[in-house]
């Protein structure tokens, strides 16, 4: 299938971090945060535009690529779908797909994105599939966006994947990318994550 246009990353990070007791978006793993971390594994696989829903008090990295679209959720309690939608919406038309990440999974490797942008073309959904489940990391063909529009409350994709598993092509990851949730998960990562 011929692709014009651009596959372009949304991460969702505007989450009230309730669990971890203080913002995870500041959380430091080595010398960088949680976010910047995704952030720059979004540009190192050549991800445009890139664009990133954070809570209203958080400021834009300084190390920011120009392109990064910077987007405050001023209602982070509608939960993840609420993200979802205003990140996709933040893309330009010419936008062919979007990434979703999440912006408390740092450690995603490079090369199951690449896996799953090499799957694209017969199902407009790409999602990881780890033990039997499909989750984020995942590309969404313009073609699904409307989906998210269905979507309420924090479940993010969950429920959107299991009703249209006859659309989603699951690329398998032995282990699931992990997510801070709490403090000790980060400490689990390591100083530096691992690199």
């Amino acid at each position: 299938m011929v692709r014009t246009g651009t596959t372009g990353a949304v991460i969702l990070a505007a989450g009230e971090s309730r669990r971890f007791g203080s913002p995870k978006q500041l959380a430091m793993l080595g010398d960088r945060t949680l976010l910047e971390h995704v952030l720059e594994l979004a540009w190192r696989i050549g991800l445009r535009p890139v664009v990133a829903v954070v809570p209203i008090w958080l400021s834009r990295p300084a190390s920011a690529d120009a392109g990064l679209g910077w987007v405050r959720n001023a209602n982070p309690e509608r939960g993840l779908s609420h993200s979802l939608r205003l990140g996709l919406g933040a893309l330009p038309p010419h936008s062919t797909g979007a990434m979703i990440l999440l912006g408390d999974q740092p450690l995603v490797e490079e090369t199951h994105l690449r896996a799953i942008l090499a799957a694209r073309g017969q199902r407009p959904i790409i999602a990881t599939l780890s033990q039997g489940l499909a989750m984020p990391p995942l590309l969404l063909e313009r073609a699904a966006f409307a989906l998210a529009d269905s979507l309420s409350g924090d479940v993010g994709l969950r429920g959107l994947l299991r009703e249209q598993g006859d659309r989603v092509t699951g690329i398998a990851l032995a282990q699931p990318a992990r997510d801070v949730d709490v403090p000790d998960d980060l400490e689990r990562l390591g100083p530096a994550g691992g690199a």
